[in-house]
């Protein structure tokens, strides 16, 4: 794929992030479309987004576990980029019907670095080394595709269907976390909707972040320290509109939640 369509693709994601509109999948227009082609492609669309004031802060995983790869048909993870204008505090209002399209919340674990990660090489051991604490998440993703009807490439070059998250305000050291074993229970409106578990992800949250440090290597690009990394869903997607209430709970983390509006 050429470097024009590149940067119109990536241009074209970035106008429909900021209008709040669908554009018709990527891969059907454009068969061709490689998974390289597509960061590439998700590249340019942060870079207008750096242009427009934004500030990355840290960096997600996604497509971990496997409700959430059947739930999209899409059955390998991805990247994206977090930017200062995503976050949002524990407790917060957050307003998805003015800021996202067709949102998705999603529990996961958010690792907060202190020394960089860059692979390759990188192994679960150097993920726990390298990271200050730990914090319970929710990623409320979100598609500029029309109707979620996503490839992988579609995903990718959408800046993994990021829409926005918010963490816990109360770090935990991960020397005290199990997270093959840590629980995750999800609530929707006061109901239990879907419980996980940290091996849901990879077999566990820290193989999502060495993956990451590994395939970003391959990019020229590093974890860095201060860093934000989501690392991946412990339980399936549950769509979200105005006026739901979600809280998550994960043994030995703690507690987040979020009101949208």
């Amino acid at each position: 794929m050429d470097a024009a369509l590149i940067e119109k693709l990536g241009g074209e994601l970035f106008s429909a992030l900021q209008e709040r509109r669908t554009v018709a999948p990527l891969t059907a227009r454009h068969p061709e479309i490689t998974i390289g082609d597509a960061y590439r492609i998700s590249l340019h669309f942060l870079e207008a987004r750096k242009q427009s004031g934004e500030r990355v802060i840290g960096k997600k995983i996604g497509v971990t576990s496997k409700p959430v790869q059947r739930a999209l048909d899409v059955h390998q993870p991805d990247f994206g980029y977090l930017t200062d204008r995503m976050k949002y505090r524990d407790g917060s209002d957050m307003d998805i019907s003015t800021r996202l399209i067709q949102p998705r919340a999603e529990g996961e674990i958010a690792f907060v670095l202190k020394r960089r990660l860059r692979g390759p090489g990188v192994s679960a051991a150097d993920a726990l080394a390298a990271t200050d604490h730990v914090l319970p998440c929710f990623e409320i993703v979100d598609s500029r595709i029309e109707n979620w009807r996503i490839r992988i490439q579609d995903t990718v070059a959408d800046n993994a269907s990021s829409g926005l998250f918010v963490v816990g305000t109360s770090p935990v050291l991960p020397e005290r976390v199990d997270f093959v074993t840590c629980g995750m229970m999800v609530e929707k409106n006061e109901e239990i909707i879907s419980t996980g578990a940290g091996a849901a992800a990879l077999g566990s949250p820290l193989n999502c972040v060495a993956w990451l440090a590994n395939t970003l290597g391959e990019y020229g690009v590093s974890l860095e320290p201060g860093e934000v990394i989501l690392s991946g869903s412990l339980v399936p997607l549950e769509p979200v509109v105005a006026g739901d209430r979600m809280r998550a709970t994960i043994g030995t983390i703690g507690t987040v939640s979020v009101q949208f509006t």
